[in-house]
């Protein structure tokens, strides 16, 4: 009679075979447990040329991002702050460059020479360029060069109390806007009386303003109306352009103290009194 045999009966090997195999499970769930198998950030190293255009990439994005989040207004590079240089896609290297400029007291009259004291690429300079304002002696300056082409030589010296601002523009390096002022300045004194005043007009440099008087003088003494110091009203001598409110103030408080100046040289006693202006305040001043 055929014996009939259990499923569940094993061999020897049969037994081992389970054995190991029931092993290797076990050691598949103890690693899945306590091992990470999370992929690992390799650090590639970045060669110069690499570096570079990731930089260039940043920028770009960052210029793309002004154009489209940040409305700009027209602006005067010299001053730029660090806040606005951030917004406008500067790195902090170029802002510092700009601010340090600034401190040693020079500034920016150019796109070109922003784009040299800051070092921008070319990309930015040209996002931004658009939007620089340069004051209005600055954009005359640089066209001053195409006005004076063609035109006439100045020949011999002219009156300086008389000459036109048209006439005075005909000096190379003269602006409308600074002979504007020089005309302007003129009127505040009355008339020039002596050639050094010119040097006193705002804005106009030494070396310009002899250019100019080589060919613009003093070539005859105007005779000014002189305010007569012991007499006159606050306003009177307020008008004066070399005297200011708080030197009127020390005039008047001091002729009240010694009742009347008898000669000019006692201005120099007033407290806080400027005597490196003295010689151009008697000009206008008497005392009768």
């Amino acid at each position: 009679m055929t014996e009939k045999r259990s499923h569940f009966r094993f061999s020897k090997s049969q037994k081992s075979g389970v054995f190991f195999l029931l092993l290797i499970i076990i050691g598949i769930q103890i690693a899945y447990i306590y091992v990470d198998f999370g992929t690992a950030e390799v650090a590639i190293p970045q060669s110069t040329e690499v570096k570079m255009f990731l930089q260039e990439m940043d920028s770009l994005k960052g210029i793309s991002q002004t154009k489209k989040s940040v409305k700009i207004f027209p602006f005067n590079p010299s001053f730029l702050s660090d806040y606005k240089g951030g917004l406008l896609g500067m790195s902090t290297e170029e802002i510092n460059r700009i601010l340090k400029h600034r401190e040693r007291g020079k500034y920016i009259n150019s796109s070109r020479e922003f784009q040299q004291v800051s070092g921008v690429r070319d990309d930015l300079l040209a996002t931004l360029k658009p939007y620089f304002k340069f004051p209005a002696w600055v954009t005359n300056k640089q066209g001053v060069t195409h006005r004076n082409k063609g035109r006439k030589a100045l020949v011999g010296v002219r009156e300086l109390n008389t000459a036109s601002y048209q006439e005075l523009m005909r000096v190379d390096g003269v602006s409308e806007a600074l002979a504007k002022r020089i005309v302007n300045y003129r009127k505040r004194l009355f008339k020039y009386s002596v050639n050094e005043q010119l040097y006193e007009v705002w804005y106009l440099k030494k070396p310009l303003a002899d250019k100019i008087l080589k060919h613009f003088k003093v070539l005859v003494a105007v005779p000014l109306k002189k305010v007569n110091v012991n007499t006159a009203s606050f306003k009177e001598i307020l008008k004066i352009v070399y005297i200011d409110y708080e030197l009127t103030k020390k005039i008047m408080n001091y002729r009240d103290e010694i009742a009347e100046y008898q000669s000019l040289e006692e201005l120099k006693n007033i407290p806080g009194f400027p005597i490196d202006k003295f010689n151009r305040i008697i000009l206008y001043l008497e005392a009768k």
